[in-house]
């Protein structure tokens, strides 16, 4: 078995001290460490006692299928990273928390055996969480364009709201006035989305949130639509370019792009340790449904 080592950054004592035992309890266990390259690259900056002589692995070997998963330390944004490294390799991905919430990074680092263990058995489940893909009539993105969270058209450079027409399989359904528009996944809908009054969907829903971002009208609610749908838009504002963003990667389009999302045909596979579950996550890391009663 090989195991790939992903992170931002080592910030802190706990991102390191979880590396090393990634890396120390695999040996013990005859599992072979390669690290992402860029990590490599920041390590050997920082001059660390960990060992310089592991192999690295770029996110074009990923997908020759040289891993057999990929571990991640940091926090949610790291997770969300680590999508555009496994890509379509529909290899599984777990997060070590060293951030705030964990919400999608949902081990401790204090469970590193426990994780290892179970990889090895075997013992853990697989959620495939639903991925958008943006098309448009140029290339964005560095020719990758997929979300695990959310797609997001913004306002830029200018205080005025925008309008943003929306189409449902190329039938009209309506124009928001707003600062943007949010369309999320069942995993986004507990991100940006819900900061903005979007419902949380389940991640085995099997379907997408339209969610306004501060719309100009009392009467404009989120919306769920089935994932099998495609959204089209136009756009209309002051200015001659909108941001659009995936996660968390935006870029500037000029007025006039083309753009439509839909449901990618490949997911992202989140590994899930026998002692987590979704609706654990939720309660916990979001507080949803606390109440003193309860």
């Amino acid at each position: 078995m090989r195991i790939g080592i992903y992170a931002r950054v080592l910030k802190n004592k706990i991102a390191f001290e979880c590396l090393q035992n990634i890396i120390s309890y695999s040996a013990q266990n005859g599992i072979d460490v390669m690290l992402y390259n860029e990590l490599n690259d920041s390590i050997r900056e920082s001059k660390t006692m960990i060992d310089p002589q592991l192999e690295v692995f770029t996110t074009e070997e990923i997908l020759q299928s040289k891993i057999d998963y990929l571990l991640c330390i940091g926090g949610d944004g790291t997770m969300l990273d680590s999508m555009n490294i496994v890509r379509e390799s529909g290899i599984p991905v777990l997060g070590f928390n060293t951030g705030r919430l964990g919400y999608l990074a949902t081990s401790n680092t204090e469970e590193v055996e426990k994780v290892i263990d179970e990889l090895i058995k075997k013992s853990y489940s697989i959620d495939k969480r639903t991925l958008l893909k943006l098309e448009a009539d140029q290339e964005l993105f560095g020719g990758f364009a997929y979300a695990l969270n959310d797609f997001v058209i913004h306002k830029k450079d200018s205080t005025s709201m925008i309008t943003v027409h929306s189409y449902l399989n190329g039938e009209f359904m309506n124009s928001y006035w707003a600062d943007g528009l949010i369309v999320a996944t069942p995993t986004g809908s507990s991100a940006y989305s819900l900061s903005c009054g979007g419902p949380i969907l389940i991640p085995k829903s099997a379907s997408f949130a339209i969610t306004p971002i501060a719309p100009h009208n009392l009467s404009v609610r989120p919306v769920v639509i089935p994932d099998d749908t495609v959204l089209s838009f136009e756009i209309e504002g002051r200015v001659k370019s909108y941001l659009i963003s995936l996660d968390s990667r935006s870029c500037s389009i000029k007025k006039g792009t083309q753009i439509a999302v839909r449901k990618a045909d490949f997911t992202f596979n989140l590994i899930r340790p026998s002692n987590k579950n979704y609706l654990h996550a939720l309660r916990n890391k979001m507080m949803w449904g606390m109440d003193v009663r309860n």
